[in-house]
């Protein structure tokens, strides 16, 4: 039977949220905005980075690996029953904790009956002042995953991995319709009066370009807040496949943000701007390379 690719709208929810002062509030407060999303009709929601902890890369210390948590595990067991409770998908980007000395930042996938399908692990990792993740964070193994849930294909990607365009167009290639991006990107103090302007718009452009190039939605949401000295800049938002904002979250409240998401229109787009068809293949071998020498 071939799918039906007649009209097909999902309406897609992004919690831009301040850290609340603990996990277990982090939690409580990211459960209850999820709760508030599927009374708006939201029915895939997705968290912001590291959701239930400080962004506590903004230095080097061992005292954080202590908020590290096994995924599956018990913050997946609670976002499971409250997925299967309201009919939704639940992506939820945690510190997982795979083994003793091996931490990854880690996004689970729940769907809408509750059933957890599986993880990514962010790929590329960086190391920056006040982004300190190399210190805490292996680089993902498991490749550029794609999930056929209850309200569409989607693909997960995480922060620093937005900057990549090889990474959307593998998700894409592998059948994704909206890649999620959680996110706690910001500006340090030293930077923001000459720089902020230029990074924030340099962020945005990028992931609205693999909208446009991959025919897909792209869903980035930030942080908003200060710790320490980083102002994370909030403005979460969502794409179309013509790189048009279709709602932007502000810089420096929290908000759930609320798109909705036309799938149909989207198969319409592919077919008429076929960027995957017209691919040359046999032409891309240094991609793989680190740099092309003369």
């Amino acid at each position: 039977m071939p799918h039906d690719y007649t009209a097909r709208q999902v309406r897609i929810a992004l919690i831009q949220g301040r850290e609340q002062g603990s996990p277990t509030a982090d939690l409580d407060y990211t459960v209850a905005r999820i709760r508030e999303a599927a009374t708006s009709g939201a029915q895939i929601v997705c968290t912001q980075e590291l959701f239930n902890t400080p962004y506590f890369c903004r230095t080097q210390d061992t005292e954080p690996f202590d908020l590290a948590e096994p995924i599956p595990g018990a913050t997946t067991e609670i976002l499971e029953a409250l997925a299967g409770e309201l009919g939704i998908v639940i992506i939820a980007a945690l510190f997982e904790r795979r083994a003793s000395g091996v931490y990854h930042n880690t996004a689970a996938v729940i769907d809408a009956d509750g059933h957890y399908l599986g993880k990514y692990r962010k790929m590329h990792i960086p190391q920056d002042p006040g982004f300190e993740e190399k210190f805490y964070f292996t680089p993902g193994d498991l490749g550029y995953k794609v999930w056929d849930t209850k309200f569409g294909k989607i693909s997960v990607l995480i922060c620093w991995d937005q900057w990549y365009p090889e990474a959307a167009r593998l998700a894409a290639l592998a059948g994704a319709e909206i890649i999620f991006y959680p996110t706690a990107i910001g500006w340090l103090p030293e930077e923001k009066a000459e720089l902020g302007a230029a990074q924030h718009t340099a962020w945005e452009a990028v992931q609205r370009g693999h909208a446009v190039a991959n025919g897909c939605y792209v869903a980035a949401v930030n942080r908003t807040g200060v710790e320490g000295e980083t102002e994370f800049w909030g403005q979460s938002f969502v794409s179309d496949f013509y790189g048009q904002i279709v709602g932007r979250a502000p810089v420096s409240e929290e908000h759930i943000l609320i798109a909705d998401c036309d799938l149909k229109a989207l198969e319409d787009m592919r077919r008429t701007w076929p960027f995957f068809r017209d691919r040359r293949i046999d032409t891309y071998d240094g991609m793989t390379s680190r740099m092309i020498d003369e």
